[in-house]
């Protein structure tokens, strides 16, 4: 089954349904997850690189995320990556591959297949440039 899943979490509230569905794939086959959170920066002309959340935000959530698996038994590690805005997709794709993961979890604020076109979903684009399994959580 899937021995390495990659998660990728944020700040949003589909978070937690994220992680029990990462929870109970890992107890199914004794897996290990690595929790990917991205703190994107957005590059100001001439304002230099402004951070979305400060190392402290980005941090705690990431060690809340494997915290609340390694309570399951499930052996987790954590990652915090910067990424500039609008990468996101890209660097999660990346960690999958660098890692060897599995398969990607992640979440997805359900936007409309024509509203994910339009506003560039993050989950649409892993999704495209993905080349191991993606499991999208709504």
């Amino acid at each position: 089954m899937y021995e390495k899943l990659l998660v990728a979490v944020d700040h949003s509230k589909i978070t937690e349904r994220v992680l029990a569905a990462a929870r109970d794939l890992a107890l199914l086959s004794q897996g290990e997850v690595w929790v990917l959170h991205l703190r994107e920066l957005e590059a100001i002309p001439r304002g230099g690189v402004i951070p979305s959340e400060s190392d402290d935000e980005a941090q705690s959530n990431v060690d809340a995320a494997v915290a609340e698996l390694s309570q399951a038994g499930i052996t987790a590690i954590g990652v915090v990556r910067n990424t500039l805005f609008g990468h996101a997709a890209r660097e999660i794709v990346s960690e999958a591959k660098a890692e060897d993961v599995d398969a990607i979890i992640m979440g997805s604020l359900g936007r409309s297949d024509l509203g994910g076109l339009v506003l560039g979903s993050t989950a649409h684009k892993v999704i495209h440039l993905a080349d191991r399994p993606v499991l999208v959580i709504r």
